[in-house]
């Protein structure tokens, strides 16, 4: 069990310039009880370069040429690495160093990948950033980490990426263009010398920050959520115990390589059973089954619309061969238990109920614990319940659920409660500045804000009931109310506004916002979009509905009451 004492932790960074994810001795500890390895990220990649030279290891997308314009690729282990090697070098060369924080807005490819394997080489810090992030959010990202450089695409159909970072006051900007300075394309001139003699020097530990990730919580502005290589390799033993993958595994990525999603679905599965990882962007239904087909496919990520729809079109599922696929993982939203049975019993093809957060461990509903298909679609494995699981990460993980009103540890099945964790899978604290209060209780576990039932008659089982956070999660993107009401209170017509999410079939929640006009005035939908567009924000993030009140209900203390708001839309008050 996680039974270490809970200290407040207030990163500095050391004389080498980095800044470390834990305090010092709960560094030793998780050592010496096992639960982080003494082994980095670049360890476990080297360690397959020397096993699986020549075995494939990394695949562009199909369709990356009408993408960015570049040929696809595929590389073997020993390929990858002289890539990432390349990469470093120029890099260096460029001017980055141990500690430096690069953002880095590139669409799931080959070259993202050794992107972010050549910043840790460097011993510098990743914070990625989805490809469908604008100026608004991009400024804000590269102001908030302090990022020196960036690593883009030159452009992406109807943007010119490398354009749009150029005035962000960035030391540099990295770009594929193989004519460009600072370019990072396989046939630009790269001298490796100077780079290999730096690494070679270099003082790297398990502790080191090499990635700023970002997530949205109810306030405006995203949280940074920085994390260290113990933390990736913790993480990633979940999902890879469960998915059971390995060197014959085939993985295909369609979720961005940005956050938990892609990294603990996908990326980190890949890296620790030494399989091969083919990529996907953005999600393109006959390309990604096509993928499935021509890779041979065994193990990849749904959300659970797509599951749902692929399952009850077989003019789509005809598309291709699907025979090779053996595991899917899924979340993000409730799994219909009868869609999670028919994929089982119909084609032979196990659904795992994955639950995780930037912040958190992954919790995952596994076939070897929960064999019942529709008893995996609905519950969570609870890592306190005294069960052996089949993750490792379940013996040193601490679970509570803790009712949000009273304040009292949840005990009895049935009864709700919020989800906290604690353990060597979950993060430090979040980046100073982006976050307005700590996300620890009293005794160090992490407040999740999701609320759950304890489930079974030993409490087992965790089913998820609803989120106490405010975000809509769009097609597996977050976004915070807070931000878009913040962004249309500027309208001139607009007194009051509350953004809400409603249920979409495909993309799990759109945004909805309820506007109260000024007197006399009134808007479109059109105009709202438009007003945001000017903003420079993210396409995802725009209201795909508009509904008018005249007024807003608020609890006596003058907050919204958005689950009032929801039932209304939904036509349920």
């Amino acid at each position: 069990m996680a039974d270490l004492p809970f200290v407040p932790f207030s990163p500095v960074a050391d004389d080498r310039g980095v800044t470390p994810c834990h305090p010092e001795d709960v560094v030793r500890a998780y050592l010496d009880k096992g639960w982080w390895q003494a082994e980095t990220i670049l360890d476990v990649f080297d360690g397959w370069v020397r096993a699986r030279p020549d075995a494939p290891a990394l695949t562009d997308p199909a369709n990356l040429a009408a993408l960015t314009g570049a040929e696809p690729e595929a590389l073997t282990w020993r390929q990858l690495h002289d890539r990432v090697e390349h990469t470093a070098a120029a890099l260096y060369a460029n001017g980055i160093r141990q500690g430096d924080v690069v953002a880095v807005l590139v669409p799931n490819s080959v070259a993202l990948v050794a992107g972010y394997l050549a910043l840790w080489r460097l011993g510098a810090v990743a914070t990625p950033m989805p490809v469908s992030y604008r100026g608004h959010e991009i400024s804000g990202i590269v102001a908030a980490s302090a990022a020196v450089a960036i690593i883009t695409v030159e452009t992406l159909p109807d943007r010119e990426l490398a354009r749009e970072v150029s005035g962000l006051g960035l030391r540099t900007v990295f770009t594929f263009d193989p004519a460009a300075v600072a370019s990072l394309h396989p046939d630009a001139v790269a001298d490796r010398e100077p780079m290999r003699k730096y690494v070679a020097g270099l003082a790297v530990t398990i502790n080191d920050r090499v990635t700023i990730c970002w997530t949205s919580g109810t306030e405006a502005a995203p949280k940074g959520v920085p994390r260290c290589h113990g933390d990736w390799l913790a993480i990633g033993w979940g999902p890879q115990d469960g998915l059971e993958t390995g060197v014959d595994s085939v993985i295909l990525n369609p979720f961005p390589l940005v956050n938990m999603a892609g990294f603990a679905g996908s990326l980190l599965p890949w890296l620790l059973g030494g399989g091969h990882l083919v990529q996907h962007h953005p999600l393109d239904l006959p390309v990604f089954l096509g993928q499935i087909q021509r890779h041979g496919v065994t193990h990849t990520s749904m959300p659970p619309a797509l599951l749902t729809m692929l399952l009850q079109r077989e003019d789509l599922r005809g598309l291709a061969d699907l025979s090779s696929l053996q595991r899917v993982g899924s979340g993000g939203a409730p799994l219909p238990p009868g869609v999670v049975r028919d994929w089982q019993e119909r084609f032979g093809i196990e659904v795992l109920n994955f639950f995780g957060s930037n912040e958190g461990v992954s919790l995952m509903g596994a076939p070897a614990d929960i064999p019942d298909p529709v008893l995996r679609a609905q519950h969570l494995p609870n890592y306190s319940s005294g069960r052996t699981w089949a993750s490792r990460l379940a013996a040193n993980t601490a679970v509570r659920l803790v009712d949000p009103v009273t304040g009292a540890q949840v005990r009895e099945a049935g009864a709700h409660g919020e989800l906290r964790l604690k353990g060597p899978a979950v993060f430090g604290g979040y980046l100073p500045g982006t976050a307005t209060s700590a996300p620890f209780d009293a005794d160090g576990y992490l407040c999740s804000g999701d609320v759950f039932e304890l489930c079974g008659p030993d409490g087992q089982y965790l089913r998820f009931v609803d989120r106490l956070k405010e975000i809509i999660i769009r097609g597996g993107m977050n976004i915070a109310p807070a931000e878009i009401e913040g962004l249309l209170l500027d309208h001139p017509v607009i007194a009051e506004v509350a953004v809400v999410g409603y249920p979409d079939p495909v993309l799990g929640e759109k945004c909805c916002a309820i506007v109260v006009p000024k007197p006399g005035a009134s808007i479109t939908l059109g105009e709202l979009t438009d007003h945001l567009r000017a903003r420079d924000i993210a396409s995802f993030k725009l209201p795909e509905r508009l509904e008018l009140a005249a007024v807003l209900p608020r609890n006596p203390v003058g907050k919204i009451l958005r689950r009032q708001l929801r039932d209304e839309l939904l036509g349920h008050a």
